[in-house]
């Protein structure tokens, strides 16, 4: 079987999987000499096409470096991605036998793999629930793109899938429990009371903690606190700025209207005379 776009001529050599949804192949592209792989998605529901359409269309996460090609192949659709070596993280992964450190760091790289896929969050969901996370030799997490789209909901968001990423963390860092990690009590504090809805606020809360252990310096305090109160101390210099705006406009219409430096005269000169009599005398 042959799928073929403008740019590429995909020769099906295995089969992932099939459903009433849509297919998933992998294929060699027969007009690249290197006889790369990639994951084809063949999408060939009506209504399924079309919401994947719409998803990639309006979504502002487009996965514009994960999604190589894209073409309609008669009444189906075709979605082309990235192949790589399969190490699934929950086979791979062996918590007990690596550091606190070396943990944190496959949990950093976690959120970071979500965050860079720039796929449309329902898509994402799709591969976090379906445990497409990968764990590579120097343990760094990429994903694997054999998508099932059966329960493809277009109204779950980011949140959703921040909740699905952290209970994956949760089980990354469990074997660490008993060492008093902080990244795995703040992270099991939070979830618990849904406080997450952003991969940033994840990204943040595991990144601070997993620096605990480190030499804290004096600038790296001063750097935590800016990052932590960064909205607060944005919203205090808008307000000076507005306050210094207004002085300054106002020292300016009172020169264009009563010259000179009348405005200061105004404010420090008032008491100088009361009635006819001068003060100065």
């Amino acid at each position: 079987m042959i799928f073929e776009s403008g740019k590429m001529r995909l020769l099906v050599v295995a089969t992932k999987s099939v459903n009433e949804v849509n297919d998933c192949y992998i294929c060699r592209d027969l007009l690249s000499p290197g006889g790369i792989l990639y994951t084809v998605i063949v999408v060939h529901q009506h209504e399924v096409v079309r919401t994947v359409l719409e998803l990639f269309a309006l979504s502002n996460r487009k996965g514009e470096t994960i999604l190589l090609d894209d073409f309609s192949c008669g009444d189906k659709h075709v979605y082309v991605f990235p192949y790589h070596n399969e190490r699934p993280l929950i086979d791979f992964y062996e918590g007990d036998s690596l550091t606190l450190s070396q943990c944190e760091d496959v949990c950093i790289s976690t959120i970071l793999a979500c965050i860079t896929s720039d796929l449309p969050y329902p898509i994402l969901y799709l591969l976090l629930k379906g445990n497409k996370l990968q764990l590579a030799n120097d343990r760094s997490v990429y994903f694997a793109y054999d998508i099932d789209l059966t329960t493809l909901d277009p109204d779950i968001g980011e949140s959703e899938c921040v909740n699905v990423c952290a209970d994956i963390l949760l089980d990354l860092l469990r074997p660490k429990s008993g060492q008093k990690a902080t990244s795995y009590y703040l992270l099991e504090k939070k979830t618990a009371n849904g406080s997450y809805s952003r991969f940033t606020d994840l990204y943040r809360d595991i990144t601070i903690a997993a620096v605990t252990k480190k030499k804290i310096t004096p600038l790296f305090l001063i750097k935590l606190w800016i990052k932590r109160n960064a909205d607060t101390i944005i919203g205090v210099l808008f307000w000076i700025s507005l306050i210094l705006a207004v002085f300054a406009l106002s020292i300016i219409l009172s020169r264009f209207f009563l010259g000179g430096n009348s405005w200061f005269r105004l404010l420090f000169n008032t008491f100088k005379k009361i009635g006819t009599e001068s003060l100065l005398q």
